[in-house]
């Protein structure tokens, strides 16, 4: 029987890009929404309903592939959202949201998938993280904070089960063509607000460095060898080539002047 992996916000974008090319290569493909009967009738894999945040909604889907499979390999998870606003202003519901849905959601469908593969001899796990984990963005720390806690825990886990046979490792892609513009929230811009401008340059920029991003398919074709590496690397950084020599800068050169370099970036 072919792998069966499980790939989390599968209805878009990388996600959707993923899915169709391990269903080409002959995957058995999963794929997760929030409105899978939508989506299900445009797709040649199959769709399950999943709210990462909500462990009976992760239960019930892992349950659903291991009626129908038996056996997980892979799990990819996805799934997230992203979110922009002064650090000053942002509301912290939604920075608990946030975290929910970009953090925690990963963590609890890895603590529901590794039983399974320990018990099977084996698996891997692939986290998309961001180049955005690397360093706290301006009017985007919220995210960066987000994808660096999930980098960590995603560290420790490979280290603690190493003995597993279980493969786990980061993907943190730069700027990729994408809808998420569409789908971030935005804290509103308030003129009023002494981060009127800079917050309004920040989106806009924001906005035109997705529209200018390198294409999904460049993260399919890392994701593909990260599945046939005999030993994958911890972290895989995928994006523009200034995008991935950030953080390289960041531990080579003094604080202060990396932090003068991100504010003429930014017109800070």
């Amino acid at each position: 029987m072919s792998d069966v992996v499980l790939i989390t916000g599968a209805s878009s974008g990388l996600g959707l890009a993923t899915a169709l090319s391990m269903h080409q290569k002959g995957y058995t493909v999963f794929g997760t929404s929030r409105n899978p009967e939508i989506h299900q009738e445009q797709h040649p894999f199959k769709f399950l309903y999943l709210e990462n945040s909500d462990s009976k909604s992760i239960q019930s889907c892992i349950k659903s592939v291991l009626i129908e499979t038996n056996r997980l390999d892979i799990l990819i998870n996805n799934a997230g959202v992203g979110i922009t606003g002064p650090m000053e202003e942002i509301e912290l519901d939604q920075v608990k949201n946030h975290f929910e849905i970009n953090c925690f959601g990963p963590l609890r469908l890895m603590q529901a998938v590794m039983p399974l593969m320990r018990n099977q001899g084996g698996g891997v796990i692939i986290n998309v993280t961001s180049i955005a984990a690397d360093m706290g963005l301006p009017f985007r720390g919220v995210y960066s904070a987000a994808k660096s806690a999930l980098e960590r825990m995603t560290e420790s886990l490979r280290l603690e089960s190493h003995a597993f046979g279980i493969k786990i490792c980061n993907l943190a892609p730069g700027d990729f063509i994408s809808n998420i513009a569409e789908r971030r929230h935005y804290t509103p811009l308030n003129k009023n607000s002494p981060y009127f401008e800079n917050y309004q340059f920040s989106l806009n920029q924001m906005n035109q460095h997705v529209d200018k991003g390198i294409g999904t398919d460049q993260i399919v074709k890392i994701i593909e060898n990260i599945l046939q590496a005999q030993k994958p690397k911890a972290r895989y950084k995928v994006g523009a080539p200034l995008q991935k020599l950030s953080g390289i800068l960041k531990t080579l050169l003094p604080s202060r002047i990396f932090e003068k370099l991100l504010m003429n970036h930014y017109k800070l």
